[in-house]
């Protein structure tokens, strides 16, 4: 699974000129799942997620986790986050999940988060979307829950 979560101070996510989703200060994250991803991937970045210290303290330092400050959480499903830009001029899709094994885990994941007390939105998995949010620092970060092995040219 791969997420890019950004700190936002709001956010918010249409369909088709709809509100489906909306937090005001926590993170704004964007989702993916792997073709060999398992619930030990969402696991893991469930946890990883929950735990991040990545808001200020009293002091100005990243040392409160979005449970810490109260805040909340907003999820959008984004397949495209496995696109391969590395040949031609369309990229290629490969490693993502087709979209029923993708929703399966991406719901089983949504759960894992929910059950942390945790306030979570979504948007709506598959659909067009259109997402607002306002970036506090700006703070974006990828996260993954397995590391990709470089790719080698026979040499």
């Amino acid at each position: 699974m791969r997420l890019v979560i950004q700190r936002v101070r709001e956010a918010r996510v249409e369909v088709d000129g709809r509100p489906t989703g909306s937090i005001a200060q926590g993170l704004l994250v964007l989702v993916a799942v792997a073709r060999t991803d398992t619930p030990a991937d969402a696991d893991y970045l469930a946890e990883k997620l929950l735990s991040l210290r990545i808001f200020s303290d009293d002091e100005g330092k990243m040392n409160r986790s979005v449970a810490e400050i109260g805040g909340s959480l907003l999820f959008v499903s984004n397949f495209a986050l496995y696109g391969d830009c590395s040949k031609g001029r369309r990229p290629g899709f490969d490693l993502a999940a087709p979209p029923e094994q993708a929703r399966a885990l991406y719901e089983y994941f949504l759960g894992k988060l929910r059950a942390s007390g945790v306030p979570v939105e979504t948007g709506v998995f598959q659909a067009s979307m259109a997402v607002h949010l306002v970036n506090d620092g700006p703070v974006t970060l990828l996260c993954e829950s397995k590391k990709e092995k470089p790719h080698r040219n026979g040499s």
